[in-house]
């Protein structure tokens, strides 16, 4: 049995009200993509963090270069020992932002062997920092790369 060619191919009446109603929740979902992205665009950029899980203190680091212009992506790395007779180790290591911003969150707050060292590098660049979490569990750092 050959269709003849004067038939023709028939979709049951129920599917075309769900194909309206699917091509409408894709039509809103787009829209309202591309109405929130002139907002996100307007956002300062989020500052960059990285958590060690290893206690409550933070650091905040605020890079610039030596005309005072924010450094993008510099890379800010600290290790510190922990445990048993200080046998395990973490390394972290965060980039900052267009506006030369990032956080360290989760750094313990007693350190059998302090202080902390920070080291941010960008390029040939490279400068380090200390601190002690006993004594500041939430400092803030103003770091100037470059002579």
């Amino acid at each position: 049995m050959n269709p003849s060619p004067s038939t023709s191919l028939v979709r049951p009446a129920s599917l075309r009200p769900a194909m309206r109603r699917i091509a409408f929740a894709m039509l809103a979902a787009i829209i309202v993509c591309l109405a929130d992205a002139p907002i996100k665009a307007r956002n300062p950029a989020d500052v960059p963090s990285i958590n060690g899980n290893m206690g409550p203190c933070t650091a905040e680091f605020n890079v610039v270069d030596a005309s005072n212009k924010p450094v993008f992506d510099a890379k800010i790395h600290v290790k510190f020992k922990y445990g048993f007779m200080s046998k395990k180790d973490t390394d972290l290591e965060v980039g900052t932002n267009s506006e030369g911003r990032a956080r360290v969150e989760g750094l313990p707050d007693k350190l059998k062997k302090p202080p902390m060292e920070f080291t941010i590098r960008s390029g040939e660049a490279s400068k380090t920092v200390t601190n002690d979490p006993a004594g500041d569990c939430r400092p803030s750092f103003n770091i100037t790369l470059g002579k």
